[in-house]
């Protein structure tokens, strides 16, 4: 480690986990090292592998790890994502997770004006486990939304808003149909928007919303909804800026915070030293606003953003032929100036 750095030290649970998750993990890791920041990285197993080898995709020894961290960076899981991911949020209190849609150079994005915020609640809807079951007929599912989880979710979508100089807030729902349910969402927006008289609000129905970030995607600031309409429309976005390669994502909580990729373990290509870390990379810079590293996440940020503008250091999935490695290396001597 550095011993020129003169920053406070942050504990890190880095969890690789599947697939290319240990190659966009090393490739950011590398990068973050080169910051003038103190990380103790504690490393932790879940996933698919560990499942293999354990017999659970997520030993309580992780979760601890998780918990005594200052943040945790998760990079991939298989088949065991649902295991694993979820019950880290649930586990954590993770209630709310954030997916950045962005639009970077060279990175075959639809429009080039693209930059809003889904805020999606993590914690009720249709993704409980416990809440669906076989009946005679065939299978039910049962859908919570709860005043309090809801408050809490949009509360902070506002707050984003107010804290990163965004204008307008839209609430998503489908309270047209879901009457009770998402009608008792769309009271506590327009409640909630009361103690933010700053902040424009406005509210689609979710088939709306996703025919507007088609046609007038560059309209949205932030935008806040339940847990299922904020999944589908998250990979909607990235379809907007070039794919879920490039799509970051961060679960904030009460009890601690993870930052992971979306992009999943894709072991068609693991191990061969062809996956895009640029994803991995901005969940690091979202892990850094979140410890109040705002400096580094900049500087950061504007590394990776010169290594798309060049477009000399790119991927296969962008159209080069660099290495996952080779755009680590190349993010450093942005870092550097070089």
């Amino acid at each position: 480690m550095n011993t020129s750095k003169t920053k406070d030290k942050y504990q890190i649970a880095v969890i690789p986990g599947d697939g290319i998750g240990r190659e966009v993990m090393e490739a950011t890791i590398h990068v973050l090292d080169a910051l003038d920041i103190y990380f103790d990285y504690v490393y932790g197993e879940a996933g698919d592998e560990c499942l293999e080898k354990t017999g659970t995709a997520l030993p309580e020894e992780t979760l601890e790890i998780i918990r005594n961290a200052d943040a945790c960076l998760f990079g991939a899981a298989g088949e065991s994502a649902a295991d694993v991911i979820v019950k880290i949020r649930q586990e954590m209190k993770m209630f709310a997770n954030l997916r950045p849609i962005k639009s970077y150079p060279n990175t075959n994005s639809l429009f080039d004006n693209i930059d809003f915020m889904i805020v999606r609640e993590n914690t009720e809807g249709l993704y409980i486990a416990g809440e669906e079951s076989y009946t005679d007929e065939g299978a039910v599912a049962r859908r919570i939304i709860t005043r309090d989880a809801e408050k809490r979710i949009i509360d902070y979508a506002f707050r984003y808003a107010r804290e990163n100089n965004k204008t307008k807030v839209t609430g998503v729902h489908k309270a047209n149909v879901l009457k009770k349910s998402d009608g008792l969402f769309r009271e506590i927006f327009y409640e909630v928007a009361k103690d933010y008289p700053d902040i424009a609000t406005e509210d689609f129905y979710v088939d709306a919303t996703a025919m507007y970030l088609i046609t007038q995607p560059e309209s949205f600031e932030v935008i806040v909804t339940t847990n299922l309409f904020g999944d589908i429309l998250s990979d909607e976005g990235a379809g907007l800026v070039g794919g879920l390669g490039l799509i970051p994502s961060a679960n904030i909580g009460e009890d601690g915070a993870l930052f992971e990729p979306v992009h999943g373990s894709a072991p068609d290509i693991a191990g061969q030293g062809k996956a895009n870390p640029i994803a991995m990379m901005l969940s690091a810079i979202m892990m850094l606003r979140y410890l109040g590293e705002n400096e580094a996440g900049d500087k950061f940020e504007k590394a990776i953003l010169k290594l798309l503008n060049d477009a000399n250091t790119l991927t296969g999935d962008l159209g080069g032929s660099a290495s996952t490695m080779e755009v680590a290396g190349e993010v450093i001597n942005n870092l550097n100036g070089d």
